[in-house]
């Protein structure tokens, strides 16, 4: 009664207040911004929508790494932006196919081809080369750069190597197959050389549009397969310059009547003091400190721009083209200021211009790129739209080195993607960039390529190993295992590392940091692993199944996974029609399990031979098809699709390591047989005649052969004698351990 008037007086039961939780901050992306030089957190302009673009090459060449440095880092950039922090990215990208560097290239192949096909004697190459020599001497003493000069000296002491004995095969009268023989070495050694005589002498000539298109067109196409081999998406755009001419001419239009350009001798230039006076507008916005370096000015203006009649033409020195007026030997389209073709920058602008808009969120580029180029971009876009916010976010990657040295394609210093592609995957290649910062120096060298390996073999072996464990037979309410205290701090391990991770990738796309805490979670995965089998217990399945697919995971957004595998990379290629390992597993795991069964009987019976041939299934046969068996005491044996190669090599390894071992084994045996022979001719010894043989430093000796006096004649001293006899002492003791061995019939 007493309870029920109490719970009159409270009135009726209602829920208590509720408050939320206070929660923790969240993290926002931050990338660096070369606009400002600081990690800016990153705001789209529309929403979840990004605009990006992204420099494309000069195609005039072979891509090589430093290519694969700006291409794959951006690809990463791009797929974690878009499959991990959910951004719907739009991305354009420019081939340039109208370049001083591709005109130069073009006429000098058509020309040198033609020199080819023309087969000049040997006495006509020899004079020709002599002639090419001196331009190129001239060349050479005018380089002030040391990397160029030492470039340009190694093409020189090439040539000279194959002139002397062409010319000495000539004046020999040597045999028509050995003067042709030589005749081509040196027509090869030459091309450089030859070809920039050539083209001094005939370039002007060269008036076929076609031969400018021709190599372009090859080396885009070359590009192309090169970044598909490199698993880089391609862009949602892509715009050749070729294509954009029209809009090119409109977009230098507009610039001159918004008053920034002006027409000079038939070129038109973008006028950077009168742009950097207007009151919204500023040149030079990345690198404000490179205004006036006119080396770099030159360099982005083009080797056939530079002369002084177009330096002339210029109201300032910081002045840069938007259209060229096109000389005798070079491609030409028609505009309002007579027959031209555009300047280098002008071109990324009207392209992105038309695609993306007055202004994008992020535009991406090389390092080296930031001034003149993206400065000058920047400036006559802002000038064409008369805003001074046409790029947000500019993203630079870093420069890619050589083991150490500058690489650079004008200087023949460089790797082709393909020979890189020989040597390594596309994967180890992709994770070599990631376990760098996208926007450091990144040297491309043999430790730099063996981390990568090791990475890409370590990570591996987990996901087989986890493969292994997910394959033990189970029934359905078997897969749901008790936790217990080691599951509880695994994943918690496992929550903290996808925290971690989160916030390096916030963190400016820390993709180095992120490896290592994937690399410390499978670390403290394998602990718990190997702790689960020591005690003979089944390790959780799901945990472990969840771990190995988010990192899987993680791999495919970084673009080091293709396939749709849901653990681990890839086994057999990457055919889409059939999945190897789910095909041939069950057969591998019925093999396992009747050579298991073998072994126990034959190590039951005695049989060695069985067991020989089981091991020989293990380690010969079952390699060179990509299966690995891993045999451990008192546990089922570990089945594994290794790649081939990968296990042919871990033989070798193995091989050579059984090798080293039985060659130790063998050296030491040796050394230990040459030691008891040397004590046992030393036991052989009677211990009266130990000291006779040694004349260079005794002269007398008593009755039982011990020393009495130097090789002077002098008397031994008290402490000689002492010595001597601790020895003589010691070898009679020998001398009878000798003695009882023979008389025991030991002593052999």
């Amino acid at each position: 009664m007493a309870a029920a008037a109490a719970e009159q007086g409270k009135g009726k039961r209602v829920q208590p207040p509720w408050s939320p939780p206070e929660g923790t901050k969240h993290s926002r992306l931050c990338l660096y911004n070369s606009l400002t030089r600081n990690k800016e957190i990153f705001q789209p302009q529309s929403g979840k929508k990004v605009l990006w673009y992204c420099c494309g090459p000069t195609v005039y060449d072979a891509s090589h790494m430093g290519h694969a440095r700006s291409y794959i880092s951006f690809d990463i950039l791009r797929r974690i932006l878009g499959d991990y922090f959910k951004y719907d990215i739009f991305y354009c990208m420019n081939i340039t196919d109208i370049d001083d560097k591709i005109i130069r290239r073009a006429r000098q192949n058509y020309l040198f081809e033609q020199y080819r096909e023309n087969k000049s004697t040997p006495d006509q190459l020899l004079e020709d080369v002599k002639t090419a020599s001196e331009l190129f001497s001239v060349k050479l003493n005018e380089t002030t750069d040391p990397d160029k000069k030492q470039m340009l000296e190694r093409i020189q002491n090439a040539v000279k190597s194959a002139f002397d004995p062409l010319q000495e095969a000539v004046q020999a009268k040597l045999p028509a197959e050995e003067i042709n023989r030589c005749h081509e070495i040196l027509l090869e050694e030459a091309k450089d050389l030859l070809s920039d005589w050539l083209d001094t002498k005939f370039g002007s000539q060269v008036t076929d549009n076609s031969i400018f298109s021709k190599l372009p067109k090859f080396w885009e196409g070359e590009f192309h397969k090169d970044m598909e081999a490199l698993n880089v998406l391609p862009p949602d755009v892509l715009t050749r310059v070729s294509e954009y001419v029209p809009e090119i001419v409109d977009f230098v239009k507009k610039i001159v009547d918004n008053g920034y350009g002006y027409v000079s001798n038939g070129s038109v230039y973008f006028d950077t003091m009168k742009f950097d006076s207007g009151e919204k507008h500023s040149y030079a916005k990345l690198v404000p400190e490179a205004v006036g370096d006119q080396k770099a000015l030159q360099e982005g203006e083009g080797d056939l721009s530079i002369s002084a009649d177009r330096l002339s033409e210029k109201h300032s020195p910081n002045d840069f083209a938007l259209w060229k007026s096109s000389k005798p030997g070079e491609p030409s389209w028609d505009s309002p200021w007579g027959k031209g073709r555009p300047g280098w920058h002008i071109e990324c602008s009207a392209m992105a211009g038309s695609i993306l808009g007055e202004s994008m969120d992020i535009h991406g580029g090389g390092f080296d790129l930031r001034f003149p180029h993206h400065d000058n971009e920047l400036a006559q876009s802002e000038a064409y739209f008369e805003n001074d916010h046409w790029v947000r976010y500019f993203l630079h990657t870093g420069h890619l080195t050589i083991a150490g040295c500058k690489m650079s394609k004008s200087l023949k210093n460089f790797i082709t993607i393909k020979d890189a592609l020989k040597k390594h995957t596309a994967r180890q290649l992709r994770l070599a960039f990631l376990m760098h910062s996208w926007k450091d120096t990144l040297d491309y060298s043999n430790n730099t390529m063996e981390s990568a390996i090791q990475y890409e073999k370590f990570m591996n072996e987990f996901f087989l190993n986890v493969k292994d464990i997910l394959r033990a037979p189970i029934d359905v309410t078997g897969q749901f295992q008790k936790w217990e205290n080691q599951e509880a701090e695994l994943n918690k391990n496992f929550y903290d590392k996808k925290a971690a991770i989160h916030e390096a990738l916030c963190d400016n796309i820390d993709t180095r940091s992120v490896l290592e805490e994937m690399r410390s979670l499978v670390s403290q995965s394998n602990s718990y692993i190997a702790a689960k089998k020591s005690s003979r217990q089944m390790p959780n399945r799901l945990l472990l199944e969840n771990i190995s697919s988010y990192l899987t995971q993680m791999l495919k957004i970084f673009g080091a996974i293709e396939s749709d595998d849901a653990i681990g990379f890839p086994v057999g290629g990457n055919s889409q029609n059939i999945n190897i390992e789910s095909t041939v597993m069950p057969y591998l795991q019925v093999l396992s399990e009747f050579r298991e069964g073998v072994r126990q009987i034959a190590r039951e019976k005695k049989v060695t031979e069985v067991l020989q041939l089981s091991d020989a299934l293990r380690d010969d046969i079952l390699p060179e098809l990509g299966v690995r068996f891993e045999d451990h005491e008192g546990l089922p044996t570990v089945v594994k699709l290794v790649d081939k190669d990968t296990l042919l090599k871990e033989r070798e390894e193995k091989k050579k390591i059984e090798e080293e071992k039985k060659r130790k084994k063998e050296e030491a045996a040796r050394k230990k047989q040459e030691q008891e022979a040397a004590k046992l001719a030393k036991m052989k010894i009677p211990p009266h005649e130990m000291f006779k043989s040694e004349h260079d430093k005794y002269s007398m000796f008593d009755e039982n052969g011990f020393p009495t006096h130097d090789i002077e004649g002098k008397e031994l001293s008290k402490g000689q004698i002492k010595k001597l006899k601790k020895l003589y002492e010691t070898q009679e003791k020998l001398y009878k351990e000798y003695l009882q061995m023979v008389q025991n019939g030991s002593a052999n």
